[in-house]
């Protein structure tokens, strides 16, 4: 029987086959998710909009880092939350391309969109006061908030205790956490360039990907 959506330990063990069995890169992933996170944003920016990417020392970070370069290489004015010392090798080198392509690291005294790529589906509950801290501030800004897969803070039940996203754009393949977001929350699924014969490994339909990289779902 096929399912239609993947608890997060199923995606990790997704997540590492499609790896070890493709020698498809975390770097190449990283890219796929940075690119098309960065697609949403600028669906929703318009010229002129400042928009602020919150990151951690993680990979989540990371594909947050690639969608600051993109957002900042298409001309957008694009702001960075370390949430971290960025110090991991991956993370590292995507922190000195966007600040090349003319990110810059702070927080802007007004935000048009906020991203949230502070923590990956790796998360735990309770937070560190220095996560508890950046979202805080996030949530008290009237910015349209965006979610890179899932939600930093989200509970296992789905509630948001952390950043009060309206969008959420999740990769791969859905995931069981997400269905019980409220409805008013827009959950997209994006390529991440993982092969068909990966889904069907797992006994899940892959998305059609190949009308739409991004499906709102």
């Amino acid at each position: 029987m096929q399912v239609t959506s993947l608890s997060l330990d199923a995606f990790k063990e997704m997540d590492y086959w499609a790896v070890e069995k493709y020698n498809l890169s975390i770097a190449l992933m990283m890219e796929n998710a940075g690119l098309q996170l960065a697609r949403l944003v600028a669906k929703k920016a318009i010229k002129g909009s400042v928009i602020t990417i919150g990151v951690g020392n993680g990979n989540n970070g990371g594909g947050g880092l690639v969608a600051a370069r993109r957002l900042a290489a298409w001309g957008f004015n694009v702001n960075l939350d370390l949430a971290a010392s960025i110090t991991k090798e991956l993370p590292k080198a995507q922190l000195e391309r966007a600040l090349l392509f003319g990110a810059k690291e702070g927080v802007p005294k007004k935000t048009d969109i906020w991203v949230d790529a502070y923590l990956g589906f790796s998360q735990r509950l309770p937070l560190s006061a220095v996560f508890t801290n950046k979202i805080e501030v996030a949530n008290a800004s009237s910015a349209f908030k965006i979610s890179l897969d899932i939600p930093v803070g989200i509970s296992k039940d789905g509630e948001l205790f952390g950043f009060k996203a309206n969008q959420v754009m999740t990769l791969a393949a859905p995931k069981t956490i997400l269905e019980k977001l409220p409805s008013a929350i827009e959950v997209f699924v994006a390529d991440l360039g993982i092969p068909k014969s990966v889904y069907d490994h797992f006994n899940i339909k892959m998305p059609n990907f190949s009308e739409n990289q991004l499906i709102s779902l």
